[in-house]
């Protein structure tokens, strides 16, 4: 199979099934994200920027592209964890942010479960982003029942949420999760304003992963934030990895990647997160600059063609 690269947009962008690396990407043309509701008449930029991006950058580096993103795009959805990085991903980012507080929905998450812990952490994470509250507080990668047990226990974590959005140094309560069983456990358990979760093609077409996560959140009134839109696959042993910052096989071909990100915009979701690779994050910026909702044959088709791949999560 030939070699060869892709030009997007003005932007270079590199096949993974070509085996090629993605060389230095060009700024990407100026337009404004659409916007999309999330609660209360908020609304968010249909593609969010993830903390993992500014993680191994220079300040300087972070700063520009936090700017960029803000004032070219129209970006106003960030969101990030203190396990990203060790804390390096909030502490750059709430640099970044330090001017901008009041023009972005800021959310955050923790992974502790128990209500000490998480106050801890809450705290801290304030501080590094020199703020007074998150609009968006979540249970970071809730993953099976013991986790909700936590939670939802006397002392759990669920009471610190409670008593911070009483106090104003949260807004919006929500959760992540890569699992279905745990994610179902979470919104039965409580009226969520929001949640986390992979809505992706392939975990659909291959893993019937996500069709009962979106129907019970739909139900519930709970704003949908979307995960592995660009995921493809988990990394096939011997493949160079080239995206140092993704754990799985993204997709990078321009062609199917436009069909990936349709595939998750064109369901009941507010914004979608890409992967935390500058290269894949201006990809799909690019491509929601003119998104258009798939018809149901697109959708058919695009989830016949995945008939050999092995999706990352299975219901």
């Amino acid at each position: 199979m030939k070699r060869r690269d892709f030009l997007l947009g003005g932007m270079g962008v590199m096949l993974l099934s070509k085996g090629k690396t993605a060389g230095k990407m060009k700024q990407p043309t100026k337009f404004r994200l659409i916007k999309r509701v999330y609660k209360d008449n908020i609304t968010l930029s249909i593609i969010g920027f993830g903390g993992i991006l500014v993680m191994g950058m220079e300040q300087s580096e972070a700063d520009r592209l936090v700017e960029e993103s803000i004032r070219d795009i129209g970006i106003n959805y960030f969101d990030v964890a203190p396990s990203y990085g060790d804390g390096e991903a909030e502490l750059k980012l709430g640099k970044a942010l330090r001017n901008s507080r009041k023009e972005i929905f800021l959310a955050c998450k923790t992974m502790e479960r128990n209500a000490a812990g998480a106050e801890k952490e809450l705290h801290r994470s304030l501080q590094r982003f020199h703020t007074d509250y998150f609009d968006l507080y979540q249970f970071h990668a809730v993953t099976d029942p013991e986790d909700v047990e936590q939670i939802f226990a006397p002392g759990g974590a669920m009471q610190t949420f409670l008593k911070a959005r009483d106090a104003g140094k949260i807004r919006y309560i929500g959760f992540s999760a890569h699992s279905e069983t745990a994610a179902l456990a979470m919104l039965e358990k409580f009226t969520f304003d929001s949640i986390l979760f992979p809505i992706n093609f392939v975990c659909m077409a291959q893993g019937n992963f996500g069709p009962g996560v979106i129907q019970k959140a739909t139900d519930k009134g709970v704003a949908i934030l979307a995960l592995k839109t660009l995921a493809y696959s988990p990394w096939p042993e011997g493949m160079e990895k080239r995206y140092p910052k993704c754990w799985y096989r993204p997709v990078d071909d321009p062609r199917l990647a436009r069909q990936a990100l349709r595939f998750t915009l064109s369901e009941p979701v507010t914004a979608a997160i890409p992967p935390g690779d500058e290269r894949l994050f201006r990809l799909a910026l690019e491509l929601a600059s003119d998104f258009k909702p798939m018809t149901d044959m697109e959708k058919k088709k695009l989830l016949k063609a995945t008939e050999q791949v092995e999706p990352l999560f299975r219901a």
